[in-house]
């Protein structure tokens, strides 16, 4: 068996745990009267999914975009959004990563041991996350949505490097791709996406930045079930809104994987720079409102 089959069957393994600790999860929570939902309008949340889904396949991401959409509708609670994102997307970041692990040529070792490091700062952080009270990850999720647009804004405006033609990473490279890997997915449950980030990354240590696609799409088809179950267990996001995300996702991908393939992004790019600047200024709104309220007895903030 190839490397690339074992890394296959391994996200096969874990994409079958995420889905059996979920089902059970959700099923007791169900029978014990402990469910929590305020996110009815799932015909919204299907048609958000669709498209960011559709946008995120050809590299624009959509955590950020996704968490714009839910904040300008108050669809979902902002405390609950980071695990709404990591739950929901997780299947069809999956179906990107069969996909573009199997079509883009990369080094395995760097391809194993970028996801690994992403990984291990997605479960640390989503840990602790999942306890924050609603204005820190307000605050969080504003300063990461601002980080984003940033960096969404340096590409546009061509400040970054293109990238090399490497596709292997080594030495001290390596560490500094593993170390950036690492905090990229400590930020992925704050619901700033890894994609931007990851193509910066590995561009400015040389490597090709199609390079990125199966790492970027890997490391997140690997730590979002593995974030998620965390996310779960704590009951710190939305049922009803991730079961309609991921139904809707998984054709999303399949459409733009296999038949659009690629179009011209530079517009879109511009509009998801403006509407995550929303987004931020929104959230961190929020955060200043929720500091002038006084919290009810009992109810942290």
């Amino acid at each position: 068996m190839s490397a690339k089959s074992i890394l296959f069957v391994a996200l096969g393994l874990v994409t079958a745990w995420f889905l059996i600790v979920w089902w059970r999860l959700a099923r007791a929570a169900r029978v014990a009267g402990r469910e929590r939902d305020d996110a009815p309008a799932t015909g919204f949340h299907g048609a958000v999914a669709f498209v960011m889904c559709f946008f995120d396949t050809l590299g624009i991401g959509n955590f950020a975009t996704t968490t714009s959409m839910f904040k300008l509708r108050r669809s979902v609670r902002d405390e609950w959004i980071p695990g709404t994102l990591n739950v929901g997307y997780a299947l069809p970041t999956v179906a990107q990563a069969f996909i573009y692990i199997a079509i883009v040529q990369v080094d395995f070792t760097t391809l194993l041991s970028m996801i690994a490091a992403s990984v291990a700062g997605a479960w640390l952080g989503a840990g602790v996350v999942a306890r924050w009270p609603r204005r820190n990850i307000q605050i969080g999720m504003g300063g990461a949505l601002l980080a984003a647009a940033t960096l969404m804004l340096m590409t546009q405006l061509q400040l970054v490097p293109g990238g090399g033609e490497a596709q292997a990473l080594t030495g001290p490279r390596l560490a500094a791709g593993l170390l950036g890997n690492f905090a990229l997915g400590s930020l992925m449950t704050l619901g700033i996406g890894l994609y931007g980030p990851c193509l910066i990354l590995v561009s400015l240590l040389g490597m090709d930045p199609r390079a990125a696609f199966p790492i970027m799409m890997g490391s997140c088809a690997f730590l979002m079930p593995i974030g998620g179950v965390r996310f779960i267990r704590e009951g710190s996001y939305s049922l009803r809104a991730a079961l309609v995300m991921t139904i809707a996702g998984i054709p999303a991908v399949l459409i733009a994987a296999y038949i659009v393939k690629q179009m011209p992004l530079a517009y879109v790019r511009w509009l998801v720079v403006v509407v995550v600047v929303y987004a931020a200024t929104m959230m961190l709104r929020s955060a200043m409102v929720e500091r002038r309220t006084p919290a009810p007895a009992g109810v942290p903030m």
